[in-house]
């Protein structure tokens, strides 16, 4: 950039250099030096000085050898300076962690926190790929974990599946608009949004839709960042003969009976009564 400073100057042109050298790979021919041929150079000056090297190691190697057949005590055998370096199982296992810990200290140092103010949920604690123990819940014991006291975990159940739902006490906890999930299996309300009267795990008789939507918590609760499966509670069996909770909404109600679902064998071996209460 020369010529903003002096426009009257005459532009210099970068001149090639006409220095012939040996091509690398046939040295009975003669190529030019110029730019265009220098990683070719390089590597060919690489290649001796690594052969060189080779070279130098090899005769170490064949004295200490000679020592070792005369008796002479020697050092530890040395490593070839120019062997090719396997990395290996250990070797990928250092580079991860290694990666890792770079990683957190980037994020320590930039963000105050090792985990770059990430809510991971269940998935930085190391009980989440840690088995543990499933425990098996009476419905009784379940009852117990409703949140009333303040100190202890919140468990719920859908389908039989017990989850700790203790990080969301707000939602769950007394006074909270899901707390009348706490410490039962309300599977059936989760599909039928009747809150105070299907405050039961008996599926018996739903709709498709609300078959689908027993499915879409289950894996809602089974994915979920924050929560976690910590057992199976063990339900009373469901007599067969007793009435299938009505639906909380009369137009369904009605839909259902101009439009009856197909009978299970239960419900043609017992027929469903028609007068009864919910069976919670």
């Amino acid at each position: 950039m020369s010529w903003l400073f002096n426009p009257e100057a005459t532009p210099t042109r970068h001149v090639e250099s006409d220095l012939k050298v040996p091509d690398p790979s046939d040295p009975s021919v003669m190529v030019s030096n110029k730019s265009a041929n220098q990683p070719f150079l390089a590597y060919k000056k690489y290649r001796e000085e690594q052969e060189s090297l080779h070279r130098e190691w090899a005769k170490r190697n064949d004295l200490r050898n000679a020592a070792i057949a005369r008796g002479e005590k020697v050092g530890p055998a040395e490593r070839d300076p120019t062997a090719q370096v396997e990395v290996g199982l250990w070797g990928l296992i250092k580079f991860i962690l290694t990666t890792f810990l770079i990683f957190a200290l980037a994020g320590k140092y930039i963000t105050g926190d090792f985990f770059w103010e990430a809510d991971w949920g269940k998935w930085s604690q190391l009980s989440t790929y840690v088995p543990a123990q499933q425990r098996l819940f009476s419905e009784r014991i379940l009852a117990k974990y409703d949140g009333s006291d303040p100190e202890g975990p919140i468990y719920i159940a859908l389908d039989g599946d017990v989850y700790d739902v203790s990080s969301n006490r707000r939602v769950y906890g007394p006074g909270g608009s899901y707390h009348v999930f706490a410490g039962k299996d309300a599977a059936r309300a989760y599909a039928t949004g009747c809150f105070q009267t299907h405050i039961t795990h008996d599926l018996r008789g739903l709709s498709e839709s609300e078959q689908k939507s027993v499915e879409h918590w289950k894996k809602f609760f089974a994915e979920h960042k924050a929560y976690r499966k910590i057992g199976r509670v063990n339900h009373h069996p469901i007599d067969p003969a007793s009435p299938i909770p009505e639906h909380c909404n009369p137009d369904k109600n009605q839909r259902d009976d101009s439009n009856p679902r197909k009978k299970t064998k239960e419900q043609e071996t017992h027929p469903k009564p028609t007068e009864g209460k919910d069976e919670l």
